[in-house]
């Protein structure tokens, strides 16, 4: 079974502010035990966190041993100030106040960096995103802020602007990566980058009424068309499902991520991916730097 290399333990993929609001006093360890037992009997033994501020994250990093899996977090996610992100993260306002939260991040025993460096697919209108995406400049400023302090960086970014922004600034894997360009699935492939594209966030959402299948269809045979060039080119992929995200269930979704990866990848799927998450397991841990 492959690892899921973006989830967030946080929520449940029905109600984020119930699951906000079922850690807010603290992380509940009755219901981190029970996904870690489920991961572990799917054969799931590697996690990749995307990060909460309520210490959900680092506190299943630390029952995951129990479970014999290798489960990475950022602490918390980072985004903007006044951009998409600030509900589940840690906002900045200028370079001062990043470097703080990057300091926190390894007093905490984070990682990596996650950065949101734009705002989310828009469901509702074919080719839409929901914020724009971070300067390329600042983008540069922060992954070299990370870097210089020993983190490989994970970044949130949809659209063709965002992920070559931070393909550019040595980003080290780009999470979802909607609508992008040949150009810059070009630029992905040489890059160093792992791309995470997380299929099943858009797949998952057909016929449920929640969103149009005017718009969803279209947008998942376009992100699987992506895949299959970027592949081709020798871009590395990992198979990551966004867990708790709407519709998107702990463990069941690594089956169904892996589906629509094959679906694009086909006979090479398997080498693909394990090409991907290996990129991504020889990330140093916390305890390595």
């Amino acid at each position: 079974m492959w690892g899921d290399c973006h989830i967030h333990m946080i929520l449940d993929g029905v109600d984020y502010r119930a699951a906000f609001a079922r850690h807010r006093d603290r992380p509940d360890d009755a219901l981190i035990h029970a996904r870690l037992a489920d991961y572990q009997a799917r054969g799931v033994a590697f996690l990749r966190d995307g990060g909460d501020r309520w210490g959900v994250g680092l506190r299943a990093k630390a029952l995951a041993g129990d479970y014999g899996i290798d489960y990475r977090s950022p602490a918390f996610n980072i985004c903007r100030a006044g951009h998409y992100g600030a509900f589940l993260g840690r906002t900045f306002a200028d370079l001062s106040e990043y470097r703080a939260l990057v300091a926190e991040v390894k007093t905490l025993g984070g990682d990596f960096i996650k950065l949101m460096a734009s705002g989310l697919m828009d469901f509702h209108q074919l080719g839409s995103l929901t914020d724009t995406p971070c300067d390329a400049v600042l983008m540069r400023d922060l992954v070299s802020i990370a870097h210089d302090a020993g983190f490989p960086v994970m970044v949130h970014a949809n659209g063709p602007e965002a992920v070559s922004a931070s393909l550019a600034a040595g980003a080290d894997s780009i999470e979802h990566g909607a609508y992008l360009l040949p150009e810059t699935l070009r630029q992905l492939a040489e890059s160093q980058a792992v791309w995470v594209p997380t299929l099943v966030t858009i797949g998952n959402l057909r016929g449920l009424g929640r969103f149009p299948d005017q718009v969803l269809c279209p947008l998942l045979e376009l992100q699987q068309q992506n895949v299959a060039t970027a592949a081709a080119w020798g871009a590395a992929i990992a198979l990551g499902t966004d867990a708790g995200a709407y519709a998107v269930y702990h463990g069941a979704a690594v089956a169904q991520e892996y589906e629509l990866l094959r679906e694009a990848l086909g006979a090479e799927t398997d080498a693909v991916l394990a090409r991907g998450e290996a990129q991504l397991r020889a990330w140093p841990r916390a305890s390595e730097r």
